[in-house]
């Protein structure tokens, strides 16, 4: 493979339109910013679309990365490890990343073609929970997410991507207001089981629906909205020890998940 063009000074326009991407007050956007070798690779293979990547001259670049980007058609190029520090001061430095163009948002038709549960969170707003949602739903078959008063402005948020290790463009993502989300699984004629502490069907019972379903998880301190409960065809609880307060929904998310693996691998198959 041909020797790496090196970029050496931030007045590079690729490196300003970095620092632009990196400033949280931009109204439009239509590129971001995706860090590590291993979010680029799920990018990449998701089909978002590269403008270029870049890599730190102070390491190896990875020879898979590599690879696929010359596969892609995706130019590489180098930047001195000074000009990383200047692009990215204040914040944790990556050692690669690339500017991608925005994939269109999902919209909520595009969940139930996949076929397996659909997973819908009401108010969780942790980053950190949400990426690893993303990761388990992906994992165990769920056709796609939707976001209700998650307080992010898209989901090319640069700290969901790098929560979600680059995953949050391999299935549907949708940020929705609750009442579409109702209007939405009604319409479809899809039940909506609340995951609640005092909920009247035991968590074995789902592995033995066939049908498709929307689960929603409320937030650890808020728990479902009323709204969402008027609308729901059963609440689920998970049993747990009664010293345990509450388990982390990124973790209810996937035991409920695992419950449900069998029928949403057989649904995506």
């Amino acid at each position: 493979m041909a020797e790496l063009e090196t970029i050496s000074s931030i007045s590079e326009p690729a490196i300003q339109r970095i620092v632009d991407i990196t400033k949280n007050s931009r109204a439009n956007v239509k590129t971001t910013l995706i860090e590590d070798a291993e979010p680029l690779l799920q990018c990449i293979r998701a089909g978002v679309e590269f403008i270029e990547i870049y890599a730190s001259d102070s390491i190896q670049v990875s020879p898979e990365l590599l690879e696929l980007c010359a596969q892609r058609g995706i130019p590489v190029r180098l930047v001195e490890s000074t000009v990383v520090n200047q692009v990215f001061k204040g914040e944790r430095k990556p050692k690669t990343f690339g500017v991608a163009r925005v994939p269109r948002p999902a919209k909520l038709r595009d969940i139930p073609e996949r076929g397996g549960d659909i997973v819908v969170l009401d108010g969780v707003k942790i980053v950190g929970n949400i990426g690893a949602i993303v990761r388990s739903s992906l994992a165990l078959g769920a056709s796609g997410i939707i976001l209700v008063d998650s307080d992010l402005a898209g989901i090319a948020d640069r700290r969901l991507l790098r929560a979600s290790r680059g995953y949050i463009f391999s299935l549907p993502v949708v940020l929705s207001t609750r009442e579409s989300a109702i209007s939405f699984v009604r319409e479809r004629g899809i039940p909506l089981v609340v995951f609640d502490a005092d909920g009247d069907v035991e968590l074995k019972s789902l592995g033995k629906a066939d049908e498709q379903l929307a689960l929603l998880f409320g937030s650890e301190k808020g728990g479902p909205s009323d709204v969402f409960g008027e609308a729901s065809s059963a609440t689920v609880s998970i049993p747990m020890l009664s010293s345990t307060e509450s388990l982390n929904v990124s973790v209810s998310v996937g035991i409920a998940l695992h419950e449900r693996s069998e029928r949403n691998f057989a649904a995506r198959r």
